[in-house]
């Protein structure tokens, strides 16, 4: 199978401009940014100086049902590659040069192609949760099932909490012997490491629904869905790395021994998990706690990289396509309002409503009143009436 072509259209002459935003501590003062050529990866919000050419606001506002209504109106719109450093654009010969690689690759097609050896470990071990998936129903007990409901809650969270809003988005703070142990949880998910996992997603917000996101969905639904998780080369080619596993954008996770330690025996540590269900329960366990859990909790994840960018609601005027999901939020614990989250990337609360369950904030709040979290990063009010307001023009 080969992956989709990209049609996408050059850059806009003119850059766009974002506004700077303002995060607050719970219980502390509002942050203030105080360089003013500085544009924050913490916000996805336009002014009205934003130029979009093929995708009118009303359509950005649009419920999108279906990807070719979407996802292909979204593909003409003249989007910049944007940076944390303030820059909006980037030249044609070295665009061009990216535009040859990417194409070089996808014309060679996702099968057919040189693969690495962290591919086919990767392809290799998902291919096996998946066989023990589907023997689970044939070798089912009350035993297994608990054990699948309990590594289903430590190892989801371990994503949501731990790789995504803390140590990616750095929503909040938690003593440091607390972090490794939900980047551990996180690593059960078989999502692979979190160097990798945190690279990917700071670049999906950086470059996203651009040629150079790691899961566009503009790829079509396959790809975005969980292609890209098998695909280390090209995501290293779309986000400008000189090779695959070089990770540059995450720097502070490189510098813990911790960290690159689960980077160097991730593989073993999931293969020990396996070993330690089967020596507990047999067959059972291991089906259930290693194959059906596995399976569900990685494609209630890859759902927010595909479905909610297909299917759901847009509250605010993203320049994406990104949607609020409800029943992938509750299978997710609360990722699936990513639409919420695109808007106010930096928050630890993605469900912004009274009636948007999200677990994962729910655990966030008992570890602050407990006095393990602090620091906690949300959007203050100003910043949400200027959305308001934008969503209203």
């Amino acid at each position: 199978m080969s992956l989709m072509p990209l049609t996408l259209s050059r850059h806009a002459s003119s850059p766009i401009t974002i506004n700077d935003h303002k995060w607050r501590f719970r219980h502390r003062t509002t942050l203030q940014n105080t360089n003013p050529t500085h544009i924050p990866s913490s916000s996805f919000v336009a002014t009205s100086s934003t130029k979009l050419n093929a995708v009118t606001r009303s359509q950005l506002n649009q419920t999108p049902n279906h990807v070719t209504k979407t996802a292909s109106a979204a593909a003409t719109a003249e989007v910049p590659v944007s940076d944390t450093t303030g820059t909006d654009t980037v030249t044609d010969t070295p665009r061009q040069t990216l535009m040859s690689e990417l194409e070089k690759k996808r014309n060679t097609g996702f099968w057919f192609r040189d693969w690495d050896m962290l591919d086919v470990t990767s392809l290799s071990l998902m291919i096996v949760i998946h066989a023990l998936a589907v023997v689970a129903p044939f070798v089912v007990n009350w035993g297994a099932l608990w054990v699948t409901v309990i590594l289903n809650l430590v190892s989801g969270l371990g994503i949501t909490l731990g790789y995504h809003r803390l140590l990616t988005h750095r929503s909040f703070k938690v003593p440091k012997w607390l972090e490794y142990f939900f980047a551990y949880c996180g690593a059960h998910a078989c999502q692979k490491d979190p160097i990798f996992w945190v690279s990917v997603h700071k670049n999906h917000h950086k470059y996203c629904e651009t040629e150079r996101d790691p899961h566009s969905p503009r790829e079509g639904f396959w790809f975005s869905h969980m292609g890209w998780f098998h695909y280390n080369d090209y995501l290293a080619t779309k986000c400008g790395e000189s090779q695959s596993g070089q990770y540059s954008n995450v720097p502070e996770l490189k510098a813990q021994w911790f960290y690159r330690f689960l980077q160097d025996t991730y593989f073993w540590h999931i293969i020990g998990l396996g070993a330690v269900l089967y020596m507990l329960g047999g067959l059972p366990y291991l089906a259930w706690g290693m194959g059906m859990r596995t399976v569900l909790v990685n494609h209630y994840t890859f759902c927010v990289n595909s479905v909610c960018h297909i299917w759901g609601n847009r509250k605010w005027k993203t320049r994406d396509t990104s949607t609020n999901n409800w029943w992938v939020s509750l299978l997710t614990f609360g990722e699936g309002w990513h639409n919420n989250h695109h808007a106010f990337p930096s928050s630890a609360c993605h469900g912004m409503e009274w009636w948007q369950l999200d677990t994962t904030w729910e655990l966030i709040k008992f570890l602050e009143m407990v006095g393990l979290a602090k620091d906690i990063k949300l959007p203050s009010k100003a910043e949400k009436e200027r959305m308001i307001l934008a969503c209203a023009n």
